[in-house]
């Protein structure tokens, strides 16, 4: 490995990636959740939360190389049976489960303050979150259409959210610790 690498992963590390979480209920193609990896990565998110309780389990490191470009080579992803267990999880580690739906009280993204410590939850293609899901948000979100189609592919959302979302946090503190920084260098050069 070049040093030139190293410095890269290192700045990558320091610089361009947030303790912001994508967590993807239920995604029936894989190619869509290659697609959001790639949106992650692209955006500095390390972390997605992936979870299997009704849909086909697919190995996230595996599939979709094309559509992620080989970014979940980069990300870590931390795999769920339960939507429950999921985001008990997320909570006590002090996220803020922010749900994509259409739904009552749910808020438009332009002008939402993302809260500090997001953890963006985006349900399935066909049916959206689940109820389980929904009854466990903190908050909802939704992305105002002005077309006839009131749907977008959920990999289409999502990177309209990680955009808004990441934008928004740019100006904040929300990068990670110089021990997680560390931490990822590591493994980060593991994967290289």
């Amino acid at each position: 490995m070049t040093d030139k690498r190293i410095e890269n992963i290192k700045c990558i590390a320091a610089l361009r990636r947030t303790d912001l979480v994508i967590v993807l209920e239920d995604i029936y193609d894989p190619h869509n959740a290659a697609a959001i990896f790639r949106t992650c990565d692209s955006f500095g998110i390390q972390d997605v939360y992936v979870i299997f309780e009704n849909e086909k389990m697919f190995d996230p490191r595996r599939v979709g190389k094309k559509s992620s470009s080989s970014a979940n080579k980069w990300i870590d992803f931390h795999m769920y049976t339960s939507t429950k267990e999921c985001v008990r999880a997320l909570k006590s580690k002090n996220f803020t489960v922010v749900g994509s739906v259409l739904r009552e009280g749910a808020q438009t993204i332009y002008g939402y303050v993302w809260p500090e410590k997001t953890a963006l939850i985006l349900g399935n293609e066909y049916s959206g979150l689940s109820q389980q899901a929904q009854s466990m948000c903190d908050q909802f979100i939704y992305i105002p259409m002005s077309g006839m189609v009131q749907s977008l592919n959920v990999s289409v959302a999502a990177g309209i959210l990680i955009a808004d979302l990441c934008t928004k946090h740019n100006k904040s503190n929300y990068f990670l610790s110089s021990v997680e920084q560390t931490v990822l260098v590591t493994n980060l050069l593991k994967r290289a």
